[in-house]
């Protein structure tokens, strides 16, 4: 197998237990309208024996209501019903322990977010915001959140559907996985700065690059996976190391904070502590004012 671009469900039955994954059930939740955000691909397996609920992109699919929702786009039903899934899971899991939540497992392969004029008018920011802010409130409240990225990780997409996981995973750069904030020709048209300068820089500078292994060490990865048969045992393991840094109160290590730190560690991205430390002494000075 080559790569899981546009794979999105097989990459489900390759992690999930065998014949376990039920689609559009997600605790009291049950979506049987195929048609509604039907580039999200949400449900309920078990993996190693444990329940997870899993969120996948189908980038085989379009919306038929919305022209630029295709190819693992997030649109304004998918954002929707990605946050369902996940508010259903802290629903059914309300009273169980902390050992115990859930997993949430994200399958990313998407090229962002195509809004078009009905999407903006409509609300798409809102629904993306809402699975972003789900995601979040359901790392905070306990749940291992682990996102593998299988294909393409770019822009807005990414930003909801990966980056508020507890640990980011990825194929290697030989499965043509594609992480990335802004193509470089976009990066140019913004900042009025030259594209082929720009082109230079990528080729070193890990912010401007396109690869999982510059993302790697900018430190948006917590481990890059070297072979599409190993992505089930590297999940079960982080999902463990994700539930017992919770459990021993560690989890100030996890999801977008503790990703910053690995940045420092791995050199790509050095003067984020520096700037943190200089507001944090700068709000130090005039706290007194602001704060009773």
């Amino acid at each position: 197998m080559e790569n899981l671009i546009g794979q999105g469900r097989l990459a489900i039955d390759l992690i999930v237990d065998p014949e376990s994954f039920r689609e559009g059930e997600v605790g009291d939740l049950k979506i049987d309208d195929k048609d509604f955000g039907s580039g999200a691909v949400i449900g309920t397996a078990t993996l190693n024996g444990a329940v997870c609920t899993v969120i996948a992109n189908d980038a085989m699919t379009a919306n038929p209501k919305f022209p630029v929702v295709y190819a693992g786009i997030i649109g304004l039903e998918e954002g929707y019903k990605m946050a369902l899934a996940v508010y259903h899971s802290i629903l059914v899991d309300r009273h169980v322990p902390l050992a115990e939540k859930r997993a949430l497992l994200l399958i990313v392969d998407t090229p962002g977010n195509g809004a078009g004029k009905q999407e903006e008018i409509f609300g798409m920011n809102k629904a993306t915001g809402a699975y972003q802010m789900a995601l979040a409130e359901a790392r905070k409240i306990g749940h291992p959140i682990v996102a593998i990225v299988v294909g393409r990780a770019i822009s807005g997409g990414f930003l909801c559907h990966g980056l508020q996981a507890d640990h980011v995973l990825s194929l290697g750069p030989k499965y043509n996985t594609m992480i990335h904030v802004m193509p470089i020709t976009s990066i140019a048209r913004i900042t009025k700065l030259d594209i082929e300068w720009l082109q230079e820089l990528a080729e070193e500078n890990p912010v401007f690059a396109a690869g999982p292994d510059f993302f790697y060490k900018l430190g948006g990865v917590e481990e890059l996976i070297d072979s599409i048969e190993s992505m089930r045992d590297r999940i079960i393991a982080h999902v463990k190391e994700v539930r017992d840094k919770k459990a021993a109160g560690r989890a100030s290590e996890l999801g977008p904070w503790g990703r910053g730190e690995l940045s420092s560690e791995r050199g790509g991205r050095l003067a984020r502590s520096k700037v943190i430390q200089t507001m944090n002494h700068e709000f130090a000075m005039v706290a007194d004012r602001y704060l009773t």
